[in-house]
């Protein structure tokens, strides 16, 4: 077994970004931009107003003047003013050739076709957005490595972008083992429980913003087992197998992984829950092999699986983290790292019932997970530890 800090490193060290795709803009949101954007033009390409009002040309002194024409938002056709007229205009309006300064409409009071502006009110330059205010053409409109957040992706269609490259969120494939579980609804035979890591996955997944999810369901059978995987393994860039990672007579992922050949990153890890976790590579498709009960799998999940979607997409969505103080005695022997589930308020991390690893209950309720370190013995309320703020809390 490999300590926790161990199995995170070689994640960190094996999992790599996935080849970028070009996408349509409209479809880019929350991705990472795998290359640079320069504009293309300057944005605005032309002079235009800001404000709703009277565009002139300013002469010191000049507060009179004729009324000449109208200039609204998406005009085509330029006009040509001289020193002594106005032209009506609005808001993202093209500005007349001739003018340079635009007045509010409140400065004005507009008699007899004669436009006549409030004698403060006039100041050369005034609302107008030059050409290339935005952006200039061929300056960097925006980094690769950048989160294409709503206002990004709202930016580059402003300046022209209609398609991007970047990572692309991964299919992920989730294989179900275990001859016990039954769907959700369905009556409960003798041995039989409620199958809920296939929901539970495509949830926390699509919080993440990945949506691409399968389900698949494996029979406790060796050659059954490594079919479906190695199926999966040539369709999704994230396969998720839960249960059959242990050392039962039907636990048969480990195997199945060798003979599919994917390459062992490690087995077991000295921690709980989830010490029997598996995680492995063939080529850049990732496997991780996760316990079956779903406390663990919730815990291994946000502990290593985020971390490698995170290498996958190139993008930082690590659990936060905060130090707190234990509001609890919590007696433990050294040797495993403890991930408690938790509540946390002003500074203390106090542990829920039922940390039993088949026990998703106190999960649903928690909003932290307690780090409990591996060389330590017994904790006493008080003590100083580190959190993991669950997302959506």
């Amino acid at each position: 077994m490999i300590s926790v800090t161990e199995a995170k490193a070689i994640i960190d060290q094996q999992v790599s970004s996935l080849p970028p795709i070009v996408l349509p803009i409209s479809k880019a949101a929350g991705l990472v931009l795998a290359k640079d954007i320069h504009a293309t033009t300057d944005i605005p390409n032309f002079r235009q107003s800001s404000m709703d009002g009277y565009a002139v040309k300013y002469e010191p002194g000049r507060l009179v003047f004729e009324l000449a024409g109208e200039m609204a938002a998406g005009a085509m056709t330029q006009l040509e003013i001289q020193g002594h007229q106005a032209v009506r205009i609005f808001t993202g309006a093209p500005l007349p050739m001739g003018a340079d300064t635009v007045v509010m409409q409140e400065k004005v009071v507009v008699e007899n076709g004669q436009v006549i502006v409030d004698k403060d009110a006039m100041q050369q330059f005034q609302h107008v957005r030059e050409r290339g205010a935005e952006i200039k053409a061929d300056a960097l409109a925006m980094q690769k490595g950048t989160v294409l957040s709503p206002a990004a992706i709202g930016f580059l269609a402003g300046i022209g972008v209609a398609a991007v490259s970047v990572i692309p969120a991964p299919k992920v494939c989730i294989i179900l083992t275990g001859n016990e579980l039954q769907e959700p609804g369905q009556s409960l035979a003798f041995g039989q429980v409620y199958e809920a890591n296939s929901v539970m996955l495509r949830a926390v997944l699509s919080e993440l913003g990945i949506t691409d999810v399968t389900i698949q369901r494996a029979e406790d059978d060796l050659h059954v087992l490594q079919g479906i995987l190695s199926q999966a393994l040539s369709e999704a860039d994230l396969v998720l197998l839960t249960g059959g990672v242990s050392v039962g007579d039907y636990d048969f992922v480990v195997a199945a992984a060798k003979n599919c050949g994917i390459k062992q990153g490690f087995h077991k890890i000295k921690q709980k829950p989830g010490k029997p976790l598996f995680f492995g590579l063939k080529y850049q498709k990732v496997v991780f092999g996760l316990p079956g009960n779903p406390s663990s799998v919730l815990s291994c999940f946000y502990q290593y699986v985020v971390p490698a979607l995170g290498r996958m997409l190139n993008k930082d969505i690590s659990l936060k983290r905060s130090n707190a103080v234990l509001a609890f005695d919590y007696p433990k022997a050294p040797g495993l790292t403890h991930f408690l589930k938790g509540r946390y308020k002003d500074g203390q991390a106090m542990a829920l019932h039922a940390q039993e690893s088949f026990r998703l209950h106190s999960f649903a309720q928690a909003d932290c997970m307690i780090v409990l370190e591996a060389s330590r013995g017994d904790y006493q309320a008080g003590d100083a530890v580190e959190i993991y703020l669950i997302p959506g809390c």
